[in-house]
């Protein structure tokens, strides 16, 4: 399948929240990426339900909603009500894993796990059958505009390797210093989502850049 890309809204300009997701409507962007923030899982607060209501409004693309948050089996329910197509758990936030994803799948969305830089893959071998897609952190979570971290590359291939080997059906999506320069290695890497925020909205022509991102040129 070709790459997708996820235009996360935390790098946009929440005063004209509504133009850039129109912007992003009218690119090539697949997906729009939602950071959810607690304060506490991460030391930053972002969206709330209501902004998510509104967005969901104005989208013509799938809501991609990682959820940096503790206990978030409370907000399940919540999330797919505001309007979250694909939601993305916390690996280390979830103490009954299987649980989680499989709440998300029976309220009608895909299903997501999220791997801070520090986490090895191999923890994720026993939820792969269960789970939609796996959400490679490439910079530590909580804030937008950090510097890749390197050593995400052989993470990324070890993960392809353990999808390929067992025949999964999931997408590996990668967020955290996403950019025309480093993205056509990640996908050789084995990379099905890029996850780009301040490389798109920092730009010029947020437009452009997207489309340089989707046809890698």
């Amino acid at each position: 399948m070709d790459h997708l890309i996820s235009a996360s809204l935390l790098a946009a300009d929440f005063g004209n929240l509504e133009k850039d997701v129109l912007m992003i409507n009218r690119s090539q962007a697949d997906w729009l990426h939602l950071d959810i923030m607690d304060g506490v899982f991460v030391p930053n607060i972002s969206f709330g339900f209501p902004v998510i209501e509104f967005i969901k409004k104005v989208a013509e693309k799938p809501l991609d909603v990682h959820l940096m948050i503790v206990d978030p089996d409370r907000y399940l329910t919540r999330f797919n009500d505001a309007g979250a197509n694909i939601l993305t758990v916390q690996y280390e936030a979830c103490i009954h894993l299987q649980r989680t994803v499989t709440e998300i799948h029976n309220l009608g969305m895909k299903a997501g796990v999220a791997l801070n830089p520090h986490t090895p893959v191999s923890l994720l071998k026993n939820i792969l059958p269960f789970i939609d897609l796996v959400l490679i952190m490439t910079v530590n979570p909580g804030f937008g505009g950090q510097s890749f971290i390197m050593e995400s590359y052989n993470k990324i291939t070890e993960l392809r390797n353990i999808i390929d080997t067992g025949g999964y059906n999931v997408l590996i999506e990668v967020d955290g210093g996403i950019d025309t320069k480093n993205a056509a290695k990640l996908i050789e890497s084995g990379v099905n989502v890029l996850v780009a925020g301040n490389s798109v909205f920092s730009s010029d022509d947020p437009v452009k850049t997207i489309h340089r991102l989707k046809k890698l040129t």
